[in-house]
């Protein structure tokens, strides 16, 4: 390898991958790669599935979103803001919303302290009904 090559390792900057970056700034609820290639494609972005993981992939890495397994065991993405945060999440649209959870960070440093453990973490995501889709279900119920 010259000194003017890339390594394979390199992210490369394509213009689907801008794609992707652009569409998942203006989505508000988590999706999955699945659901972010449906969405390109209505927009009639001609991206790969496999490049679209690949892209979710490396932004997750580079911390530009936010990862979450779903209650169905899938990997969901969604851009967020920066710092420690948790999320509630609507198990029916996805719609989410960062919350702060002093009382968690609280226990969990308590928790850590009580058991021995130091440089301890956690993740915390709640997921239920959103207002939207409660009232939806209320009436078809």
């Amino acid at each position: 390898m010259t000194s003017t090559d890339t390594p394979r390792t390199a992210t490369r900057h394509t213009w689907q991958r801008a794609a992707v970056r652009d569409l998942m700034e203006r989505v508000e609820e988590f999706r999955t790669a699945q659901q972010v290639h449906d969405l390109l494609r209505d927009e009639g972005a001609k991206v790969g599935l496999a490049t679209v993981y690949r892209a979710l992939q490396a932004m997750a890495e580079a911390d530009e979103v936010d990862v979450l397994r779903t209650p169905e065991g899938e990997l969901a993405y969604r851009s967020c803001s920066k710092g420690h945060h948790h999320h509630m999440v609507c198990r029916s649209c996805g719609y989410s919303v960062e919350i702060q959870a002093d009382e968690v960070e609280e226990w969990a440093a308590l928790m850590a302290r009580k058991h021995g453990f130091t440089d301890a973490g956690h993740e915390l995501e709640i997921f239920g009904l959103c207002r939207d889709c409660s009232k939806q279900q209320v009436s078809l119920g």
